[in-house]
């Protein structure tokens, strides 16, 4: 079995308490999207409800990335909450803009300005 070219590296921060910021490193692909979505799937069962997807190194994003973005953002939004992506590279913005994910995602150029726009979000409670 090969090693992985450019395995995935994922860092948690908690900005606050129900903020986490995972920094992304790598490629975001079909082999590295299960790791991916476990770090988010931790966060969630962990009350996370906003979530900030720094992605400023990562070269290259296939569907599986995107899929896992969508699926988070569909969960954050039923809490409610949010997710943000910050600092697409410009090969990744392009996938993003590309496919529309870059509409229903918003796209921030760093994590201050995601938290910000955390804050000005309304709290819309979940339909029933």
């Amino acid at each position: 079995m090969p090693i992985a070219q450019d395995p995935l590296s994922v860092e948690v921060t908690l900005p606050r308490e129900d903020v986490a910021l995972l920094t992304v490193e790598g490629y975001l692909d079909v082999d590295t999207a299960t790791e991916f979505q476990h770090h988010l799937a931790n966060q969630l069962h962990h009350g996370r409800r906003h979530f900030l997807l720094d992605l400023s190194a990562v070269p290259f994003m296939d569907s599986s990335g995107m899929n896992i973005i969508l699926r988070v953002y569909q969960e954050a939004r039923d809490l409610p909450g949010s997710v943000h992506i910050i600092s697409p590279t410009p090969a990744v913005r392009r996938i993003l803009d590309l496919t529309g994910v870059s509409i229903t995602v918003p796209v921030s150029e760093s994590a201050e300005e995601a938290l910000e726009r955390v804050d000005r979000s309304p709290e819309v409670p979940p339909e029933d």
